[in-house]
């Protein structure tokens, strides 16, 4: 008999499943994970039904729900996914939309299988959207992961993630992240064979290079799209057009990968292709660009550059002009006419370069081809580069100044004025601070010199390029980029006390918002820093001085801060935040020469201003100066009139982590008991006001007390515990800290050579994220001085070599077996 209960018709489907419930299950327990599933069941069920979902079936820890509107599935599975965060469960799932034959049995078609494969690609905590469902809720809040093959299907499908976090690659047969172009891809068949021949054959770093606008980007897409089956790890597009910095290069390529170790750690071994976009204008990682390659045997890389990198192992392929019938072609396809002797002239007027011609082919629904070609042939009369100008550049650049030529005045200001956002902007920020409206902004799009990703219009950089020296001679830039910059030390300011708490809870939404404009904020410091107002360069570096501790940008931070400090000495509230923000950061750096001089000026500031959390923080930040003394009197004051301060202002999240501090001040003077006092204190606290960071870090406090006490056994429960709660919260310093931990606690134990690969494992994550507090390189430094008196020189060689390979995902695997292994042989 049917269920009658089921929706018809429409119908979108979610499918969640456990991620790694027997490991799970190993680490709980039998009856916690129980009470851990049962509760995962609950949250899914009412989150299901509160959208009109209805549950299908139900196997294991993994369900099968049915929706009557697209809308409803993806609020179930958000409601799910947010409620089951702080959990120790995390649930990959899966939604696709489709039109299923009912049965008596229930639902039957591919539509079916669709959603359950798309769900068992992703990870915990990720939520996948199929395209079908992105077609009918729109694609604000989702994120483009591109083309993927599904097992049983032939043909690959564009596959969404629902919100901006970043995952490992989908565990799709061909993992890519490759763009899917919009347009269709006209001509280079040629040199699509001749670059995907080249990768095959043995260039393992291959550079595309040509000037702007000639199709190096588009080519190098379609050459690796038909490698996708050929790279059992991947084919992956990093895009590098908003960078300057040649320091971030690296970075952004370890986030496009979801590597949470060494970028050539995570890579090793792996037969993976990178397609590496626009490096011209950071052309300096051309030698880190090599390095990886020689460090990672089965990698190749596809550059785009208008340059050379002149490293070693480059092997160059110049991308030329379209051939005249592709180029025809091309304009006949974007204009949708048919092709005349008048299109042959036009296109080889504009040197058969592709964004010429696309730009051109984008007014043919306002003029003929015999008018553009005079409008063409008029201003390219009139530019006229240097001799030793490349001929090509001249004519895109001729092409891109007839096509603004063409619009109207409303049309031109906004284009010139959207130059100033080095990262795109949404739609509402353009209307805000440039006072854009929709319909220019729309023209822009359709006229091809403005591109839209989701919520944000961007331009290709050489149109870019070009749009800046319009805002440059419009008289209008320090105007635009006055706003443009007050606008993100708005958001700076707005999010700082935001990203402030979540640093303490163990969140992270404000961070990764801010991380989604990194290249806009940069963008606003540059100009304050240039033009002033004397104090902005202050607020704004102060304001973001968590942020760059949170994602590894410590040295950028402490060098704006110290420019900031050094720019203006004004006593202003936005010089004690930047002076508490610089200690923050040489503290993570390991430069504690000016610390002391910069905390006694913030108190100072903050009890002038009468700032009762500013004085809290700079106790605090002096606290720690002094336990670095060796003053433990001074040290326990100040740390406990700041613990005082924090409580009667209500600044509950500060409680754990001060009562932390206390405590290792009063085991740095030898009184062990009342440290032990003071951080189960603290631990107690943490769970109070539901901090888990904190919870995680104190509980690792425990644990390397349990070690300095001489009860190493003892440490090894605590470690264990500390550990999957760091695992769970991602916090890379905080794993590196716990990692040292554990070697020194197994060291103590006498595992040396566990501990041996554990310190290894944490040197390149140490050097990734520029760690260099002292005590931890104490810690360190303790365990290889026991280490060496168990293990001999070739044994010690052979375990830092094992542990130098782990990633570390592996490296926390193998200290948490160890750790389990040490309390169950205790028990």
């Amino acid at each position: 008999m049917s269920r009658i209960d089921l929706p018809g018709g429409t119908v979108t489907f979610l499918f969640t499943d456990v991620e790694g419930s027997t490991k799970l299950l190993a680490e709980l327990g039998p009856e916690a994970y129980a009470n851990a599933l049962t509760q995962h069941r609950r949250i899914v069920r009412d989150a299901s039904a509160a959208h009109g979902g209805v549950e299908v079936d139900t196997q294991g820890d993994a369900f099968f729900v049915a929706f009557p509107t697209a809308d409803g599935a993806l609020a179930a599975a958000e409601a799910a996914r947010d409620a089951l965060a702080a959990g120790p469960i995390r649930v990959r799932m899966g939604i696709h939309t489709g039109t299923p034959h009912l049965g008596d049995e229930g639902y039957v078609g591919a539509d079916v299988h669709r959603a359950a494969r798309i769900a068992a690609a992703g990870h915990g905590g990720q939520v996948l959207v199929s395209a079908a469902t992105a077609a009918l809720v729109g694609t604000d809040g989702l994120r483009e992961l591109g083309e993927h093959r599904l097992k049983d299907f032939p043909e690959p499908v564009p596959i969404y993630q629902l919100g901006g976090e970043r995952f490992p690659p989908l565990k799709t047969i061909s993992n890519t992240n490759l763009p899917h172009p919009a347009s269709s891809f006209v001509g280079r068949d040629r040199e699509v064979e001749e670059v995907a021949a080249l990768l095959r054959d043995g260039a393992r770093l291959l550079t595309l290079t040509g000037p702007g606008g000639s199709g190096k980007t588009r080519l190098s897409i379609e050459a690796a799209a038909t490698l996708v089956p050929e790279f059992k790890a991947g084919v992956f597009w990093v895009g590098l057009a908003p960078l300057r910095d040649p320091a971030l290069v690296p970075e952004t390529i370890g986030q496009t990968l979801g590597a949470k170790d060494g970028l050539a750690e995570n890579i090793g071994e792996r037969e993976m292709l990178l397609l590496i976009d626009n490096l011209e204008q950071v052309i300096a990682a051309a030698r880190d660009l090599a390095d990886l390659v020689e460090a990672c045997p089965n990698l190749r890389l596809l550059v785009t550059s208008r340059e050379l990198l002149r490293v070693r192992g480059e092997v160059e392929y110049p991308v030329l002009p379209l051939a005249d019938p592709e180029a025809v072609d091309l304009f006949c396809a974007r204009a949708q006419t048919k092709p005349d002797d008048t299109i042959h002239q036009l296109c080889r007027r504009l040197d058969n370069l592709p964004l010429a011609i696309e730009l051109a082919a984008a007014r043919a629904s306002v003029l003929t081809p015999t008018q553009i070609l005079e409008r063409l042939s008029k201003r390219l009369d009139l530019l006229k580069a240097g001799r030793d100008a490349d001929p090509r550049q001249q004519t895109l650049r001729a092409t891109i100044e007839w096509s603004y030529d063409l619009l109207n005045p409303d049309e031109q200001r906004q284009f010139a004025r959207l130059a100033v956002y080095a990262g795109g902007c949404t739609l509402e920020t353009a209307e805000a601070v440039l006072d854009a409206d929709l319909d220019t902004v729309q023209s822009l799009v359709d006229k091809s010199l403005v591109r839209r990703t989701g919520e944000r219009f961007w331009m290709l950089e050489t149109i870019r390029e070009f749009a800046t020296e319009r805002l440059e001679a419009s008289g209008d830039a320090e105007e635009v980029r006055r706003r443009h910059a007050e606008q993100f030390l708005a958001l700076a300011e707005e999010a700082f006390p935001l990203v402030e708490y979540e640093a303490a809870m163990g969140g992270r939404a404000w961070t990764d918002r801010l991380e989604h404009d990194i290249d806009n904020l940069r963008a606003a410091l540059d100009h304050f820093e240039r033009v002033g107002p004397p104090e902005a360069p202050l607020r704004m570096a102060g304001a973001l001085q968590d942020y760059w501790t949170a994602r590894g940008h410590a040295a950028e931070g402490l060098g704006r801060i110290r420019r900031a400090l050094d720019a203006n000495p004004a006593p202003t509230e936005a010089r004690a935040r930047a002076l508490i923000g610089a200690v923050q950061l040489a503290t993570v750096n390991g430069e504690y020469g000016p610390r002391r001089r910069w905390d006694e000026e913030a108190l100072d500031l903050y009890r002038k201003l009468g700032d009762a959390r500013g004085v809290a923080r700079a106790l605090w930040s002096i606290g720690g100066d002094a336990v670095e003394d060796g003053d433990w009197e001074k040290a326990a004051a100040l740390l406990s009139e700041s613990l005082q301060v924090s409580r009667e202002i209500g600044a509950s999240e500060f409680v754990p982590w001060l009562t932390r501090t206390l405590a290792w001040t009063a085991a740095s003077s030898g009184d062990w008991a009342r440290a032990r006092e003071l951080y189960e204190q603290g631990l107690v606290a943490a769970r109070e006001v539901g901090s888990r960071s904190a919870e995680g870090a104190l509980l690792g406090s425990l644990g390397w007390l349990a070690v300095v006490e001489g009860r190493p056994r003892d440490a090894l429960p605590i470690y264990l515990e500390s550990l999957k709660i760091k695992r769970e919260i991602g916090d890379r310093a905080e794993l590196h800290i716990g990692l040292t931990g554990t070697a020194l606690a197994l060291a103590h134990a006498r595992k040396g050579a566990t501990a041996t690969r554990l310190l290894s494992a944490t040197t390149a994550l140490r050097d990734e994220l520029g760690l260099g507090e002292a005590w931890v390189r104490r810690e360190k430094e303790e365990a290889l001085s026991l280490i060496h008196t168990q293990l001999d020189e070739a044994a010690f060689a052979e375990a830092w070599e094992g542990g130098a390979r782990l990633t570390l995902d592996e490296a926390i695997d193998v200290a948490l077996q160890a750790l389990s292994e040490g309390t169950e042989a205790q028990a």
